[in-house]
């Protein structure tokens, strides 16, 4: 029985496949083209957020008092607007607000979310259903006037938006974490690692964290588009992020408004790089989800057949179909035989 310990740790590591990120983006840009697409606008979008200072050609509230309404021109590739400010640089600025917001407000959603989920599904009964039903009752909220109302009660700014769309976000996905760690600790490892009196916080760091790091990473990524749209709508609205910080959803709004007819510049370009950017992390996010759920066709995770197993799969359904066995029958053998090797 004592040399049961270290090979149950192997074991359970050895059930989360470890992510090789270099052969995720070789199989991102083999099979998700359009996903590759929407991470090289990401990628960007990091860029032009960190070296804002560098690429806009003007700071964000440098004014031209002589060129306020400039059409673009050579001088002002975007134009300028009510107040002389470029345009270019002004969005350039308002990507570090949409990348910090969204990395930022993400992250907070992560953390929450497994907090609550690994909780949840790992100790179950009472305090699941307790839990859940608070979780129910966030979600049952409309999403958008919750924020209104949280917003307006702690003021605007943008760790207020920070902060409020990553709770409110990490409680309702709180769902997904805990969907696979119930999933997860039915696994015959994880009674073995109770069995032989595996300390909790053992079983959290060995057995359940590496094996919900693909759904960790799915959440993060598909929450990114959501975190920085629900910023620039309550920019818009007057709840988000304060002038003169230079927010998209500020500039589609606000004092650009009344020039919709006169100047259309000053809120066609924020619209299209609000609809690029949230566009391009979409599909990737999506495009990642496809590569890393294993119950998606293609996906790398646990449950994913290895070569061995589909190999057994197919002579177990050729056998049966000879004897005259249904074809579901024999899917089902195949893949208990497969799941059984792997």
């Amino acid at each position: 029985m004592g040399d049961a310990a270290p090979s149950l740790d192997g074991a359970g590591a050895g059930q989360g496949r470890s992510i090789n990120f270099l052969q995720l983006a070789r199989r991102l840009f083999r099979e998700k083209p359009l996903g590759a697409i929407g991470g090289v606008i990401t990628l960007a979008l990091l860029f032009t957020g960190l070296f804002a200072d560098v690429l806009a050609p003007y700071g964000m509230n440098d004014t031209d008092k002589l060129n306020f309404l400039a059409p673009p021109s050579a001088q002002y590739w975007l134009g300028t607007d009510h107040l002389g400010r470029d345009m270019v640089s002004r969005i350039i600025y308002g990507a570090r607000i949409s990348v910090v917001v969204g990395l930022t407000s993400s992250a907070i959603t992560v953390a929450i979310a497994v907090l609550i989920g690994v909780l949840s599904g790992y100790i179950g009964g009472p305090f699941d259903l307790m839990v859940q039903r608070v979780v129910d009752a966030v979600m049952a909220l409309p999403g958008l006037v919750l924020l209104l109302v949280i917003i307006s009660m702690i003021g605007p700014g943008m760790w207020s938006v920070i902060v409020t769309l990553g709770v409110l976000g990490g409680i309702s996905s709180s769902r997904i974490i805990r969907s696979a760690v119930i999933a997860i600790k039915e696994n015959s490892y994880v009674a073995a690692a109770q069995a032989i009196g595996c300390r909790r916080s053992t079983m959290f760091m060995r057995h359940l964290l590496p094996n919900i790091m693909a759904p960790i990473i799915i959440l993060f990524s598909l929450n990114i588009p959501g975190v920085i749209l629900s910023e620039a709508s309550l920019s818009f609205l007057g709840f988000g992020i304060p002038a003169p910080q230079p927010s998209w959803g500020a500039m589609l709004g606000g004092k650009a408004r009344p020039y919709m007819m006169s100047a259309p510049w000053m809120v066609l370009w924020p619209g299209m790089a609000l609809a690029v950017v949230v566009f391009g992390t979409n599909i990737f996010g999506d495009a990642l989800r496809d590569l890393l759920d294993p119950r998606l066709r293609g996906g790398s995770g646990r449950y994913g057949l290895t070569g061995r197993g589909k190999e057994l799969a197919r002579s177990l359904r050729g056998k049966l179909a000879d004897n005259g066995t249904a074809g579901s029958v024999g899917a089902a053998a195949g893949k208990a035989a497969a799941n059984k090797e792997v």
